[in-house]
């Protein structure tokens, strides 16, 4: 029976991570180019500025502007 040849496997996890990497950056590039903006596919779904970060609404919260 043959040995498995370790420094083959690496080198092909290795050439997967850099692949893996790459396509995120590129995917990355494309949203931040993109005329969507950062909400991606939907522009319907922006954020949400009914509520605060403390999930209260600005109407029940008089002190903050």
């Amino acid at each position: 029976m043959a040995t498995p040849n370790y420094n083959y496997e690496k080198r092909q996890r290795e050439l997967a991570k850099k692949k893996k990497k790459e396509e995120k950056l590129k995917e990355r590039e494309a949203r931040k180019n993109s005329p969507e903006g950062e909400f991606g596919q939907n522009p319907e779904m922006g954020p949400d500025h009914t509520q605060n970060p403390d999930g209260v609404l600005p109407s029940d919260n008089p002190d903050q502007v």
